[in-house]
């Protein structure tokens, strides 16, 4: 493992040991899925143990799928918890997806076996938590939780759109995940929207 890789990561156990000596136990939350054209937006929650031995864990977009399936499964066996949620299709469309992130986050957090003292969220957007909250920019970048928390995310969105291009194989769905790709849009302009595309999302396409 490269030194570079190492140091970083160590320093984002040391930003959630301040964190857990200033507040108590500490969750990390992030969301997979804003982005895409289609699909639900999903949010994770985990509260790892302190000086938790992950080795690689990182921002999920800093690492190759294949390295993120293995930490997926690692953060499981070691969080103390953690939960996955979504907000449906439907929901970003009822209420942005901003607020549909949020209420998915804020679902992720509700479904911890433990209930965390203090929060911290990637990003500048605070869910309405029952808990002190800090947004924590880039902060998968910066803290384990929160890194421990998109993988968790990207991994379980990644599995879902998979399992939804065998229900609409004309879009591709294993190939892009939803995101509005060439190849996408190429095929949204063929065979239209499905039911899982966000309407919102697609006025300039179609």
């Amino acid at each position: 493992m490269k030194e570079e890789t190492i140091l970083r990561r160590q320093a984002m156990l040391d930003f959630d040991t301040v964190m857990r000596t200033k507040h108590g136990i500490i969750c990390g939350i992030d969301e997979a899925g804003r982005g895409p054209l289609a699909g639900d937006v999903y949010a994770a929650a985990v509260i790892l143990p302190d000086n938790c031995d992950i080795q690689g864990l990182d921002d999920s977009k800093k690492i190759t799928e294949k390295r993120r399936e293995k930490l997926f499964e690692e953060i499981q066996k070691k969080a103390v918890c953690w939960y996955i949620a979504t907000a449906s299709v439907a929901e970003i469309e009822k209420y942005n997806i901003l607020k549909a992130s949020l209420l998915a986050m804020k679902r992720a957090v509700e479904g911890l076996t433990q209930q965390p003292e203090y929060a911290l969220v990637d990003g500048n957007q605070l869910p309405s938590l029952s808990m002190p909250t800090e947004c924590i920019i880039k902060g998968d970048a910066k803290s384990a939780s929160i890194a421990a928390a998109s993988i968790l995310a990207k991994v379980a969105r990644d599995n879902y759109m998979t399992e939804q291009a065998k229900l609409y194989p004309n879009y591709a769905f294993e190939k892009h995940k939803g995101y509005g790709t060439e190849e996408h849009r190429k095929r949204l302009l063929q065979y239209g929207a499905c039911p899982i595309h966000r309407p919102s999302f697609l006025k300039k396409i179609l």
